[in-house]
C-alpha cells in the first residue's frame, strides 16, 4: 500500500484521530474541513453559511498550496450541509472558488456536523 500522511500548519490541525490529508497512488485525499481559522485553531465567529463556506474553501486551498497544488487539481468534493436550504448560497460561494472546470461533487444534508457548524467539505485532488 502506498500511503503517506500529509500535514501542514497552514491549515487547521486535526481535532481528532485523523490526518489532514493522505497521499496515495497519485491522489491527495483531504479530510473534511470545517470553518476553523488555522491561525487560532478556533471556529470563526460568523454563523453565516457564506462566511463558513469561504473559510472551509480557504482551508482546502491552504492544504493544497502546502503541497504546491491549487483548486484546479481537485477532482471530487463532498459537501455536508446542516440545512439543504443553504444550498443556493453555498453553491454561489463554491462557484467563486471553482470558476472553471469544477470538480465532480456530491452534496448531502446531515443532522449535525462537528462543533455544530453549518458546512463541512472533503476533497480529492490529483498530484
Amino acid at each position: 500500500m502506498n500511503k503517506k500522511i500529509f500535514q501542514t500548519d497552514k491549515a487547521p490541525k486535526a481535532i481528532g484521530p485523523y490526518s489532514q490529508a493522505i497521499e496515495s497512488n497519485g491522489f491527495l485525499f483531504l479530510s473534511g474541513q470545517i470553518p476553523i481559522d488555522p491561525a487560532t485553531n478556533q471556529l470563526i465567529s460568523s454563523t453565516s453559511v457564506v462566511d463558513q463556506t469561504k473559510r472551509v474553501l480557504q482551508n482546502i486551498e491552504a492544504l493544497l498550496a502546502a503541497k504546491n497544488l491549487s483548486l484546479s487539481h481537485v477532482v471530487k468534493t463532498t459537501l455536508f450541509l446542516k440545512n439543504m436550504s443553504d444550498f443556493p448560497a453555498v453553491n454561489e460561494t463554491y462557484g467563486i472558488f471553482f470558476k472553471e472546470n469544477p470538480p465532480a461533487r456530491s452534496t448531502v444534508e446531515v443532522s449535525k456536523l462537528p462543533k455544530d457548524v453549518l458546512i463541512e467539505i472533503e476533497a480529492i485532488a490529483t498530484l
